[in-house]
């Protein structure tokens, strides 16, 4: 497997590495030559009107937070493009809610051409790829991947109901391809703008350890951790470790 993807839509380029959350290893992969489907997994029990009130939570915070945030985001848009030419934004099909396939949104921290990671950059074993000093990232992406900054424009997805503010990272569907049973339990909530990965060490963390809080937040989800986990970005954030 090319562990780059590469796709145009829209006049956006997508970004070639995606979150790094490349199942690999061996408790995440599904056989080329197994002929059975999925079996189907059950959703985590969750009162329905929490559900709703998180809905209705996401939908508000996402609207108050782009009119707060449009000078930034005019401003970074502007920097992506003076820096290295070509759009300001890229999308890139991400897996949702049960597997579902949207465009997500993301300022451009690469190189417009999309160029291959050179061979022999590939830092880390096992399921995540990871490559720092990554030489397609662009001055000013390296700031704004820093600090999360790339991300803002997942504001618009949490609007449309495609994310939430809080969840796991929404995959890549060639990873998506490779869950077993377990990791599929990650599609069943709606994919996050920040969450358990975003606070827990990012990039740092290998598969088997984000997987693990993944499935911790889908299974003991309450009103209160989505509180929790927001405060513990801001923390996040300002110490970018695992930012890469």
């Amino acid at each position: 497997m090319t562990a780059t993807l590469s796709t145009t839509r829209r006049g956006t380029t997508s970004d070639a590495t995606g979150d790094g959350h490349l199942a690999r290893s061996s408790t995440s992969r599904r056989h080329t030559g197994d002929a059975h489907p999925p079996r189907p997994i059950e959703a985590p029990a969750r009162r329905g009107a929490a559900r709703c009130v998180k809905l209705v939570v996401d939908a508000v915070a996402a609207l108050v937070g782009l009119a707060l945030l449009l000078p930034l985001l005019l401003v970074v848009g502007l920097a992506v493009r003076l820096d290295s030419g070509g759009p300001a934004l890229f999308r890139q099909q991400r897996a949702g809610l049960h597997g579902r396939e949207f465009s997500m949104l993301k300022f451009r921290s690469m190189r417009a051409e999309q160029c291959a990671p050179p061979e022999g950059r590939h830092d880390g074993a096992g399921p995540l790829f990871k490559l720092h000093a990554d030489p397609r990232v662009t001055r000013v992406g390296r700031v704004i991947r820093r600090y999360s900054i790339d991300e803002l424009p997942q504001l618009v997805n949490v609007l449309r109901g495609e994310m939430s503010l809080v969840g796991p990272r929404p995959a890549l569907p060639c990873e998506v391809a490779l869950y077993d049973d377990r990791a599929r339990q990650r599609l069943l909530v709606l994919p996050g703008l920040t969450g358990p990965w975003q606070v827990g060490g990012r990039s740092d963390l290998d598969w088997d350890a984000s997987l693990a809080l993944d499935l911790g937040y889908v299974h003991h989800w309450t009103a209160a951790t989505d509180p929790v986990l927001l405060l513990r970005t801001v923390g996040a954030v300002l110490r970018p470790v695992g930012a890469y």
